[in-house]
């Protein structure tokens, strides 16, 4: 199954994709550059009918003790969006210290400075996307521990 991974951010958003085995990542560059969540969220549509993903997953920067701040709540608002738009339940998957794994993927590679820039989210998104694949690898059948569904427009909900 093809998926695709966000790694939402206020100023830039990476994203990765896989090949249908699920066995190979890679980070999609150039990275989404807009500050509209909405606008964000179509775009990361757009790449996901592109490459014919089937599945997308979101990151959730979780504090490092396992509770949620107000950077995860704002990456819970654009995941359901993103459910939204797309019409497709998208997994919310544990990025803790994947940032830091990506910047040590990138120093390996001697990217630094403006490289380092244009790239270090879409590969935070691959490090995102190989550990949810990890855990599909270990976990055939399972439905993962977090998706959020696509919710009917406020305005199409009938009162009761």
């Amino acid at each position: 199954m093809k998926w695709l991974a966000v790694d939402y951010g206020d100023a830039r958003t990476g994203l990765a994709g896989c090949d249908a085995s699920e066995t190979i990542t890679s980070p999609i560059t150039p990275q989404i550059e807009e500050k509209s969540m909405n606008k964000v969220a179509a775009a990361v549509v757009q790449v996901a009918a592109a490459r014919g993903a089937e599945g997308i997953v979101c990151g959730l920067p979780k504090n490092m003790d396992g509770t949620e701040g107000s950077r995860a709540a704002k990456s819970r608002r654009f995941a359901q969006r993103l459910a939204n738009a797309a019409g497709c339940p998208v997994v919310l998957w544990d990025e803790r210290r994947t940032t830091v794994s990506a910047a040590a993927i990138l120093a390996d590679n001697d990217t630094f400075g403006q490289k380092r820039k244009e790239r270090l989210d879409s590969v935070s998104a691959a490090v995102i996307l190989e550990s949810f694949l990890n855990w599909r690898s270990h976990h055939p059948g399972e439905e993962p521990p977090e998706q959020l569904v696509p919710q009917p427009p406020e305005d199409s909900k009938v009162s009761q």
